[in-house]
């Protein structure tokens, strides 16, 4: 059975986070795209500050990702949108065990604004099923 490969090249400088370099999905994988999650509770209720913002999207990106049956071993590409500075000890404990060690493919964007004023942060997520 063939599974998604994760890697980075020994030319190549260590990534600067916890990603991956390049992540290949094999032949034939089906591909899911989530939209953008945002920090948003059951009752639809934006919290005030980012960090409960980036609480929430991780569970509401694993509760997207388990109604198709996926995992977190399942992404392959994760794009993080933030319009302000992400507090990366936070981030990067709450992102730690969210993927454990398998990290996929990753790009980090600082905008001016999101979708909504009060949105601060939003990720979007590219996931296979081999």
């Amino acid at each position: 059975m063939s599974k998604i490969i994760r890697t980075n090249p020994a030319a190549m400088p260590k990534p600067v986070g916890n990603y991956t370099h390049i992540t290949k999905i094999p032949r034939n994988a089906e591909l899911f795209v989530l939209s953008g999650q945002i920090g948003t509770d059951l009752d639809g209720d934006l919290p005030i500050t980012l960090n409960e913002q980036v609480c929430n999207t991780f569970h509401n990106i694993q509760t997207a990702l388990k109604s198709e049956n996926l995992n977190t071993s399942n992404i392959i590409k994760v794009n993080v949108w933030a319009t302000e500075p992400i507090h990366w000890d936070y981030f990067y404990e709450e992102w730690d065990s969210f993927f454990k060690t398998e990290y996929p493919a990753m790009t980090i964007g600082y905008l001016s604004a999101l979708g909504l004023p009060e949105i601060k942060i939003e990720i979007e997520i590219w996931a296979a099923k081999p």
